[in-house]
């Protein structure tokens, strides 16, 4: 027996089987050197618009009525493509989290495709749906009158389609990573489906759901390829801001900084102040 006693003899294995504290120092430069190159290749292009701005007529071109209807135009249709993304995508997204069915798999699938196909091809897609002539578009405009490409209604939709996929990651992550034991505790006190969703699920994926809105609302304000092919460019009805942007560069490259520099700020200020509010919840 050691001189420690027997309780000695358990710290001292208890000791053993503890792992190693890792000691914070110097960052290694294997890590530090590509990190910083990569910060500096995010932040050049920014540093490049606020170099190349002309400040001296920031105000007049700003104030233009094609800038500021352009501007409206982007943060409403982006606003009401992150409520119908809620308002579709969180049912979704509990679906895919919290039940199993055949062809789940598939779905979700489906669902991620947007982020990794060209948006054009979403436009098109669109298109050939609630289109004129689409699947659905053709019956909608011969018993209703009802004709959405090249719309406000487009803009949103084309925004939806592609934005709709970051809500139901983030909410469906939020789901599967929350504790199901308070909705099981929920249930065997006599709360239905509808109340343990709304009393007890929402609540915990709260930050989640914020999170992916944000996220959702930031996208579907950047949209440029679906909307274009699905929503056509005309000011005042269609163009948004990356679209006033791409046509202010073929004619004045100095409007186009400006129009970057305005969506540039607005995209941070939201991000900045919502997402850091929801995060940290």
């Amino acid at each position: 027996m050691t001189a420690g006693g027997p309780g000695a003899d358990r710290d001292t294995r208890r000791g053993r089987d503890r792992p190693p504290r890792v000691r914070s120092g110097r960052p290694p430069w294997i890590l530090v050197l590509p990190a910083l190159a990569g910060a500096a290749f995010l932040v050049l292009p920014f540093a490049g618009l606020l170099i190349r701005a002309p400040w001296s007529t920031m105000g007049e071109r700003v104030t233009e009525p094609e800038v500021l209807a352009a501007l409206w135009l982007s943060l409403s249709t982006a606003t009401a493509a992150t409520l119908v993304s809620l308002l579709l995508g969180v049912p979704l997204a509990w679906l895919l989290a919290r039940t199993d069915f055949p062809g789940r798999r598939v779905l979700r699938a489906v669902v991620t495709v947007p982020l990794v196909i060209p948006p054009v091809v979403g436009g098109v897609a669109l298109l050939l749906v609630l289109g004129r002539n689409g699947l659905l578009g053709r019956y909608l405009d011969t018993w209703f009158g009802i004709t959405i490409p090249f719309t406000p209604v487009a803009v949103v939709l084309a925004q939806v389609f592609v934005a709709m996929p970051f809500l139901v990651i983030s909410v469906e992550g939020a789901l599967r990573g929350a504790d199901r034991r308070y909705e099981e505790a929920a249930a065997t006190l006599g709360a239905s489906r509808v109340t343990v969703f709304t009393r007890v699920t929402l609540p915990m994926v709260l930050p989640g759901i914020g999170a992916g809105a944000v996220l959702c609302w930031a996208r579907a304000l950047g949209e440029f390829g679906a909307t274009i092919t699905f929503a056509g460019n005309f000011p005042g009805t269609t163009q948004t801001m990356p679209l006033a942007v791409y046509m202010a560069m073929q004619r004045d490259p100095e409007a186009a900084i400006v129009l970057s520099l305005v969506l540039l700020l607005v995209s941070l200020a939201v991000l900045a102040t919502l997402r850091e509010r929801w995060v940290n919840a």
